[in-house]
């Protein structure tokens, strides 16, 4: 049951997102967007409220793609009375209308910046193939591992291999359906989303290595299961924004409708820095620590390897390295927007050198270093402990001493102690 809830929430996300595109995609998808504002006052306020005037713009902007839209401008008379003043309005209705001219080919491919083109390059098929199959194959590994190794927590970590291959896969199919706006949305979603799961798992990988290692088992006065929870909460945070930036960034959208998104996105992933930012803080402050507690003097890097737990520790530096690098790389594809003269977006080779490959290195150091390997005493999981203390709490009773001081009993041994009486 538990591997087909793992399974069953990328197919659920593929799904939605498809049915959101069903309709066959020859262009911007009809949507309409409203505008209001003032006109001149010349207009007689006594005449009835009727549309007076229609006057259609047809725009198709060079730089900004999916731009092309017939601006109709409805004139709204206001009107004057003994009791209120109501300006004169236009409402300006956008009304995308693209006409595809040109003939796509058996791809589905168009060149850039014209009706109907969703890539800004052609993909290539075989590449898109070649890291699904890589991405499958870690996926594999973590699995295997996860049996092995008995941790149940790392279905963190086979969830971001799953996002991972399901991305390359819909990349793949895309290449091959390049009018489908449904595939390449799905393609979209899952590339963006997955390295948050990287960031989780590192997360609750450093809460249990504080748990096992820590003689304190906290960082900060914060114990690891708070401390996890913490960083959890703020992951997910970051998840919901990025998911309703990459959601509303539809390849056929208006350009401010994309621009808009990119903000969201651009939002999230600056907040998802953030996070990683505070958290290697975190991390080096523990190292600290225990090089105190093993009373060593010299290098950090090589203090850190050759202690129990510095092999996984590295670890996690590696993999937030890898994606930090992912998270510039974004930041600048998406700070000039899309449009043709942003070499990120206009060549496929840097997608997979600064998106691709440092997040199959982020996944694979945690095959190469995995938790189960370092980590032999588990931490308790964060609902098990929130749960537990709700039932302690409840079991207890609050009474006064004689002294004045406050004391908290368990209720069943005050009714055991009674029966025996």
């Amino acid at each position: 049951m538990f591997l087909f809830h793992l399974f069953a929430l990328p197919l659920l996300v593929s799904a939605v997102a498809i049915q959101t595109r069903t309709q066959p995609q020859r262009g911007p998808s009809p949507t309409i967007t409203t505008t209001i504002c003032p006109t001149s006052s010349a207009i007689s306020p006594n005449l009835d409220l009727r549309v007076r005037e229609q006057v259609a713009l047809t725009t198709a902007a060079v730089e900004d793609i999916d731009s092309f839209t017939t601006t109709i401008l409805n004139i709204i008379p206001g009107k004057t009375d003994s009791y209120v003043t109501i300006h004169p309005q236009t409402i300006a209705i956008a009304i995308p209308t693209c006409h595809q001219t040109i003939t796509p080919d058996h791809n589905g491919y168009v060149p850039p910046g014209t009706c109907g083109a969703i890539w800004t390059y052609y993909p290539a098929f075989k590449a898109a193939v070649a890291f699904a199959v890589m991405f499958a194959l870690l996926l594999g590994v973590h699995l295997w591992q996860a049996i092995i190794y008995k941790k149940k927590w790392c279905w963190v970590i086979i969830m971001a291999s799953i996002w991972e291959t399901m991305a390359f896969s819909f990349r793949a199919i895309s290449t091959r359906d390049q009018q489908s706006e449904g595939i390449y949305l799905c393609f979209q979603i899952f590339i963006l989303l997955a390295p948050l799961w990287v960031n989780a798992f590192a997360y609750m990988t450093f809460g249990r290595i504080v748990y096992a290692f820590h003689p304190s088992k906290s960082v900060l006065g914060i114990p690891a299961v708070t401390l996890a929870a913490i960083f959890l909460f703020l992951d997910i945070a970051s998840f919901i924004i990025q998911l309703i930036g990459g959601g509303m960034a539809s390849p056929t959208a208006s350009a401010a409708a994309q621009q808009r998104a990119l903000h969201i996105y651009m939002g999230g992933i600056g907040f998802q820095q953030c996070i990683i930012v505070t958290f290697l803080v975190l991390c080096m402050r523990f190292q600290w620590q225990m090089d105190r507690v093993r009373a060593v003097r010299g290098s950090m890097l090589k203090d850190l390897l050759r202690a129990e737990w510095g092999p996984l520790q590295a670890a996690l530096y590696a993999a937030l390295c890898m994606i930090t690098v992912r998270i510039v790389y974004r930041f600048n594809e998406f700070s000039s927007g899309i449009t043709k003269g942003n070499a990120l977006t206009k060549y496929e080779v840097y997608f997979y050198l600064l998106e691709a490959t440092p997040m199959m290195f982020a996944i694979l150091v945690f095959n190469l270093f995995h938790p189960g390997r370092f980590v032999r005493e588990d931490m308790p999981g964060i609902w098990s402990v929130f749960c537990g203390k709700i039932r302690n709490r409840r079991g207890k009773t609050h009474v006064e001493g004689d002294d004045g001081d406050a004391y908290d009993l368990d209720r069943h041994k005050l009714v055991e102690g009674y029966n025996a009486l």
